[in-house]
C-alpha cells in the first residue's frame, strides 16, 4: 500500500497472513500522513478487509487507486462503502468483445453415456480427428450469490473479460486454423479444439478438465463418451495452483500438459507431474498475429503480451451503490507512445469543483527549489530559495539556472534582468563633486604662482628658491588634474595611463619638496666659516636630486606599462547583480612599489626637514615642509586601509579623494603661509625683518 503525489508518502504492507490483514496499522499510517492518495495493489478477499476497518474508523477523504486485482471488485461496490470508495481510480482488465460460445455438439444418442451432472458453461469447440484442450483465464471476476453451505452452491457468474488472457486463447485457436489450413503437415487429418474458460477458480479449472477427458460436456471421471475423437493434449493453465491440479488429473490419464505462464518449481518434479511441461520462450517471441475484432496479440522478448487496461472511476448509480465507468485505457502497443488516454471530463471527482490535491508539501513557488528532506520521502520536501545569481521560473522546480554574465535575478528570482554598470561617472552627485573639486583647486597652485611671479623681488620669494617653488606649483597644478583621469568610464587608454601619470606627477611634486628640503639645509651650512658647502649652493644641486628622484619613478611605471599594464575590466563578482566597470592594475606589485616609492620619497623630506626645523630664519621652509609631509604621510597611510575595504566606484573615489587631500596638505602648509604674509602682511616681507631675525 503507497500513497501517490508523484511519489510514495509511506509504503507499507498488507499482511495476508494476518486475520486483520494489519488493518489497524495502516489506518494509523493514513491517517498520520498528509498525502490524499493511496495506491493498493491487494486482492479483493483482503482489500476488503481493511476497507471495513476505514468504515469501522470512519476516515474518509482519500482517493484511491486500484489494482486490476479490485478495481471491479462488486463486493466493495456496496452502498454502505461509497462514503470511503467514491472516486476511486482502477487499472481493470481490458473489456473486449468475447467470440459468441457455442456449446459442444450433442453427445451420441446411441451411446446413452449422459450421467446426471451439471453442465459446464463458457466453453467454446471445433471438431476434429484430434483434439487440442486448452484452459484459459478468460474472466477475472467472479460472483457468489447466497451462499450459504447449506446446499449445492449455484453455478458461478463471470465477469470482466480480460483481454491479454483472450489473446492466448486466440493464438491456439489462430495455431489450429493455420496447420488446417497447410495440407502438408498433417494430410487428411483434421486438428480440432475444446476451450474452456477457468473463471479463476480451481473448481472450474477441475470440471474443465474432466469434461475435455469425458469428451462432452459432461464431466464423467474414467469414462470417454466419444471413442472416435481422441485428445492429444491439454494447453493450460495460465496460474500455477490451478496448472498443478490439472496436472495431477491428466498425469493420471498420461495425457501431456503444457503451460504458457505457470512458473511454480513444483511442476518441474517429473516424478510427480511426468506429463507436464512448459512452453519455449523462443517460439512464444515469434507469435503475431491479429484477431477478428482487430487486437494484435504479440509477446515481448520476455514472453509476456502487452499491458492493455481499462482506466475506471468508481461513481454513484442510481441505485445508491458503487459502479465502475470507463475513462480512459493504458495500452502499453498503442501507436506513437500514447500509451495512456484518459478523458477528464468523464471523471466523477468526489469534490464535485476540482482535481483533488495529494501533497506531503505545499508547491514551491516560482523563485525556489525542492529540497528533499533527509529521511523522509521524495515526496516530503522543502522550498529553499534558489542562490544568489539563480532563478526558477515554473512551480516546483528541482533546480534552479544561472542568469547569464550580463544578466541578474529580480527579488522574485522568477527571470534575469540586465545588470546595471557602475562606475565612478560624471552624472552622479559623487562624480560632479569631486571633479569640481578638483578643477577648482587646479586654479588654486596656478594663482599661487601668478603671485609668486608678482612678487618675485620680494625677500620672503627670494629666500625660498623661487625656481623650485615655480616648479614644485606647477607639479601640483598637473597632481590636481590628473585626480580627473579616474573619474567617468575606464576606457582602455585611461587605464593605461592614469596611475602611471598620478605616481610620476606625484614624484615629481615630492621630489620638488625634498629637493627644496636640501637647499635650506645646506644653505644655513654653508654661511659657517670653513665649510666645504659653499660649491653645493648652487641651482644644479637641486635639479640633480628632482631629476635624479623622479628618474627612479620614471624606469618603476616603464616597467610596470612593458610587462605588466593596466587593463579594462568587467567585473560581475564583487558586488552581486552589477557589472563594476574599472581598471585592473594588471600587477599589484607594481602599483604598490609606486605607491611605496612616493612615501618613501614624503618620509625622507619628513625627516630632513624635522632635523632643520630650528635653523634660524625668518622665512625658514623646514618647519612648513614638516607639517606639509606630515600630512601628506597621513592621507596616504589612512588611504591603504580604506582603499582595500572599499568596492567598486568608492575605490576609485578613494583614491582620487587621496591624490586631492594630499595635494591640498602640500600647498596649504608650504605656500598658504607666503601668500598671507606677502599679501596681508607685507610689512613682514623685508629684508629689515629677515635679517633682524637672524642676529636675534
Amino acid at each position: 500500500m503507497k500513497s501517490s503525489t508523484g511519489a510514495s508518502g509511506y509504503d507499507d504492507i498488507l499482511l495476508t497472513s494476518q486475520p486483520d490483514r494489519n488493518a489497524p496499522h495502516l489506518i494509523n499510517v493514513i491517517k498520520e500522513s498528509t498525502a490524499k492518495v493511496v495506491v493498493v495493489i491487494a486482492f479483493d478477499s483482503d482489500f476488503v478487509v481493511v476497507v471495513e476497518e476505514l468504515l469501522r474508523q470512519n476516515v474518509s477523504g482519500h482517493i484511491w487507486v486500484a489494482s486490476e486485482a479490485w478495481a471491479t471488485f462488486d463486493l466493495l461496490s456496496e452502498e454502505r462503502f461509497k462514503g470511503i470508495l467514491l472516486s476511486t481510480i482502477g487499472f481493470a482488465i481490458f473489456h473486449g468483445n468475447m467470440l459468441k460460445i457455442k456449446a459442444c455438439a450433442a453427445p451420441d444418442s446411441n451411446t446413452n453415456c449422459r450421467l446426471f451432472k451439471e453442465a459446464v458453461t463458457g466453453y467454446l469447440s471445433r471438431p476434429g480427428d484430434i483434439i487440442m484442450g486448452g484452459t484459459f483465464l478468460i474472466h477475472l471476476d467472479r460472483v457468489y450469490s447466497d451462499i450459504q453451505f447449506t446446499s449445492k452452491p449455484p453455478e458461478l457468474q463471470c465477469q470482466m473479460f480480460a483481454i491479454e488472457y483472450y489473446q492466448s486463447m486466440q493464438a491456439l485457436i489462430f495455431a489450429v486454423e493455420e496447420i488446417n489450413s497447410n495440407p502438408e503437415l498433417l494430410p487428411n487429418i483434421t486438428l480440432g479444439y475444446d476451450v474452456l474458460d477457468t473463471c479463476y477458480t480451481l473448481r472450474r479449472a477441475a470440471q474443465g478438465t474432466l469434461s475435455m477427458l469425458s469428451g462432452g460436456t459432461e464431466s464423467t471421471p474414467n469414462y470417454n463418451c466419444h471413442q472416435g475423437t481422441r485428445l492429444a493434449g491439454v494447453v493450460g493453465d495460465s496460474a500455477s495452483t490451478r496448472t498443478i491440479l490439472m496436472a495431477q488429473i491428466l498425469g493420471l490419464y498420461q495425457y501431456p500438459q503444457i503451460s504458457y505462464f505457470a512458473t511454480s518449481p513444483v511442476l518441474s518434479d517429473r516424478n510427480l507431474f511426468p506429463s507436464f511441461f512448459r512452453t519455449l520462450l523462443q517460439y512464444i517471441k515469434k507469435v503475431n498475429f491479429k484477431t477478428p475484432a482487430g487486437n494484435r496479440v504479440f509477446f515481448d522478448e520476455s514472453g509476456n503480451p502487452p499491458a492493455i487496461y481499462d482506466i475506471v472511476n468508481w461513481h454513484l448509480t442510481s441505485q445508491g451503490s458503487l459502479g465502475q465507468i470507463t475513462v480512459g485505457k493504458y495500452d502499453l502497443s498503442a501507436p506513437n507512445g500514447k500509451s495512456l488516454n484518459v478523458d477528464n471530463g468523464l471523471i466523477n471527482w468526489a469534490s464535485k469543483t476540482q482535481i483533488p490535491v495529494s501533497k506531503c508539501s505545499p508547491s514551491c513557488p516560482s523563485g525556489f527549489r525542492k529540497v528533499i528532506v533527509p529521511g523522509k520521502p521524495p515526496c516530503c520536501y522543502e522550498c529553499a530559495r534558489c542562490p544568489q545569481g539563480q532563478i526558477s521560473n515554473q512551480t516546483d522546480a528541482v533546480e534552479c539556472h544561472p542568469c547569464s554574465w550580463d544578466t541578474w535575478p529580480n527579488l522574485q528570482q522568477d527571470r534575469c534582468l540586465p545588470r546595471p554598470t557602475e562606475f565612478l561617472s560624471y552624472e552622479q552627485p559623487l562624480g560632479y563633486s569631486l571633479a569640481a573639486i578638483s578643477i577648482f583647486s587646479s586654479f588654486t597652485p596656478i594663482t599661487i604662482l601668478g603671485v609668486l611671479i608678482r612678487y618675485n623681488k620680494t625677500p620672503i620669494v627670494r629666500a625660498n628658491n623661487y625656481s623650485l617653488s615655480c616648479l614644485l606649483l606647477l607639479s601640483l597644478f598637473l597632481c590636481f588634474l590628473c585626480s580627473l583621469g579616474f573619474i567617468g568610464y575606464p576606457q582602455p587608454e585611461k587605464c593605461l595611463l592614469r596611475q602611471v601619470a598620478f605616481g610620476m606627477v606625484f614624484a615629481l611634486c615630492i621630489s620638488c619638496v625634498l629637493a627644496k628640503t636640501i637647499t635650506v639645509v645646506i644653505a644655513f651650512n654653508a654661511t659657517k666659516p670653513g665649510s666645504r658647502l659653499r660649491k653645493w649652493t648652487g641651482v644644479k644641486v637641486s635639479y640633480c636630486v628632482i631629476g635624479f628622484c623622479a628618474l627612479i619613478q620614471i624606469l618603476d611605471c616603464a616597467l610596470w606599462l612593458i610587462f605588466s599594464p593596466p587593463f579594462h575590466e568587467l567585473d560581475t563578482d564583487i558586488q552581486p547583480g552589477v557589472i563594476i566597470a574599472n581598471c585592473n592594475e594588471g600587477s599589484p606589485t607594481a602599483f604598490w612599489c609606486m605607491l611605496g616609492y612616493l612615501g618613501l620619497l614624503a618620509s625622507i623630506s619628513f625627516i630632513v626637514a624635522f632635523l632643520a626645523r630650528r635653523l634660524p630664519d625668518s622665512f625658514n621652509e623646514a618647519k612648513l615642509i614638516t607639517f606639509s609631509m606630515l600630512a601628506f604621510l597621513s592621507v596616504w597611510v589612512s588611504f591603504i586601509p580604506a582603499y582595500l575595504s572599499a568596492r567598486g566606484m568608492y575605490t576609485v573615489a578613494m583614491e582620487v579623494f587621496a591624490i586631492l587631500s594630499s595635494s591640498w596638505a602640500v600647498v596649504g602648509c608650504i605656500f598658504l603661509p607666503k601668500c598671507f604674509i606677502i599679501l596681508f602682511r607685507p610689512n613682514l616681507n623685508s629684508r629689515e625683518h629677515l635679517i633682524g631675525k637672524r642676529t636675534a
